[in-house]
């Protein structure tokens, strides 16, 4: 829905607790903290040097996980085209993205393209970070579980990262027998038109890149840098003096830009209809999820695109009466404003507050992750029931529900999830480890109720309403 730069809705709230319960100290210190927050993500350094605002390394994250399905996507063409595998070329053609070291790819040109062209276009221009540093597990302190063995959701992988190598193997096997002419088969008996589309009905291509998306970024954001369970880590960081020398922020300030990089939204998120930031208005400039707000003849990738869980945030609010992208960027512009205008330490109230903004931003951005899986559900179900007809597409079914699976995944990576434990593995068990495929049979049928009740799972979890679940055939929902 449209949004306009008004005021945000939770700043009566702040400024009542900064009034009634923190005592805001000096005039000018009282000064500051009462303005409303600003309409867009721009904050300036307290220490008059350096950017005031910082999160490069999780905007080239971003980056690596859209170059890294790109990469993948065109992999059937290659190889198609005559290019040999071997085994071990794809596990070493995923491992530039997810294991990047700037040695090796500064100078390699981004596939990435904007019109204008993008300020940076090769990926040394963005940071030196990789997605394997921050991936489940492998970040050794404040995550709520050990996720080299306490993963939910694949039971035969309860490894997180070994999950996504198991995925990666199977796809380097897939290529080196399709580069030696032997594609899998679809359920029709024909040949895999993909390398990264199993028998299974396994689209790699989604699961690898979902499961980044929850584990790298959605993981980092609830798990770490908004989190409090560490002294000195994420909101508990300190607010006193720059980071390190030369820097513009403080470490909470730098925290807290941080999770906002990995929700992975423009500075000015609020000027943009939900149209604009899903890539679906004919407007120029905005169909793409970016614009040139600043009017210099490029687009920055590090404050002027849209990426990731911000532009899913928009795609389920379009049409619905949802505003998940307003209700994270209010939440994140706040609690930003409140962390810089505090001026130092927090007291008490204001760490109070803090966390109030954070839990009303990751409840945004787990709501919209949650409305995607209802919308996979339904994409699941109206395949489902396509089969047998001639309106059934095997790759659309293995696309669809590998999004599902994908997104799914994610709940788990949140430590004040709404959705149970409990419930998180129901919910898995119903969705299952591959989706039902031809031929129809009672199978299906009972598939089908599966998903009809992890749907409802899912709205009981997050409070939607039922008009919007669609219904028994997956019609009229999100």
């Amino acid at each position: 829905m449209s949004r306009t730069q008004t005021q945000l809705l939770l700043w009566p709230c702040a400024a009542l607790l900064c009034f009634s319960l923190v005592g805001c100290g000096s005039d000018a210190d009282e000064d500051e903290a009462t303005k409303a927050p600003p309409a867009t993500y721009a904050f300036d350094s307290r220490f008059g040097d350096g950017a005031g605002v910082s999160y490069s390394g999780q905007t080239h994250r971003q980056v690596l996980m859209v170059e890294l399905g790109t990469w993948i996507g065109g992999l059937t063409a290659e190889i198609d085209g005559g290019k040999a595998m071997n085994k071990g070329d794809v596990e070493a053609g995923c491992d530039f993205y997810y294991a990047y070291d700037a040695a090796v790819g500064a100078e390699v040109v981004l596939a990435m393209t904007t019109t204008p062209g993008a300020k940076q276009t090769k990926f040394g221009q963005l940071s030196s970070k990789n997605l394997k540093g921050k991936f489940a597990g492998n970040d050794p302190v404040g995550q709520h579980k050990d996720w080299k063995k306490d993963l939910v959701g694949w039971p035969s992988q309860p490894a997180a990262e070994g999950l996504l190598r198991a995925w990666i193997t199977e796809l380097d096997d897939a290529a080196v027998q399709r580069s030696a002419g032997k594609a899998g088969k679809a359920p029709d008996g024909s040949d895999l038109k993909h390398v990264f589309v199993t028998e299974k009905g396994h689209d790699l291509q989604q699961l690898i890149t979902k499961f980044l998306g929850v584990a790298v970024s959605f993981s980092q954001a609830a798990d770490d840098y908004m989190d409090d369970s560490v002294e000195g880590k994420g909101l508990l960081a300190d607010n006193t003096k720059p980071e390190a020398e030369g820097k513009g922020y403080t470490a909470l300030e730098h925290a807290w830009d941080e999770a906002w990089g990995y929700f992975g939204a423009a500075r000015d998120y609020a000027d943009y209809t939900d149209h604009e930031i899903a890539g679906k208005s004919g407007r120029d400039g905005y169909k793409h999820g970016y614009h040139d707000t600043d009017g210099d003849g490029k687009i920055d990738l590090l404050s002027e695109k849209n990426f990731g869980h911000s532009v899913n945030a928009a795609k389920r609010d379009r049409g619905a009466p949802t505003d998940f992208t307003k209700a994270a960027f209010d939440a994140m512009v706040a609690g930003r404003h409140l962390i810089t205008t505090a001026g130092g330490a927090l007291s008490a109230a204001q760490l109070t507050e803090l966390k109030s903004y954070r839990d009303a931003a990751v409840k945004a951005w787990e709501s919209a992750i949650a409305a995607t899986v209802v919308h996979y559900i339904n994409e699941v179900l109206v395949d489902v029931h396509a089969m047998g007809t001639k309106d059934y597409d095997f790759y659309d079914a293995a696309k669809h529900w590998s999004e599902l699976k994908g997104f799914a995944l994610g709940f788990q990576f949140n430590p004040r999830s709404p959705l149970s434990a409990i419930d998180f593995a129901k919910l898995h068990k119903l969705i299952g480890a591959a989706p039902v495929l031809p031929p129809a049979n009672a199978g299906t049928t009972a598939y089908a109720k599966k998903l009809v009740e992890a749907r409802a799972l899912i709205a009981k979890a997050y409070g939607f309403e039922t008009e919007w679940l669609g219904d028994d055939k997956g019609a009229g929902g999100w």
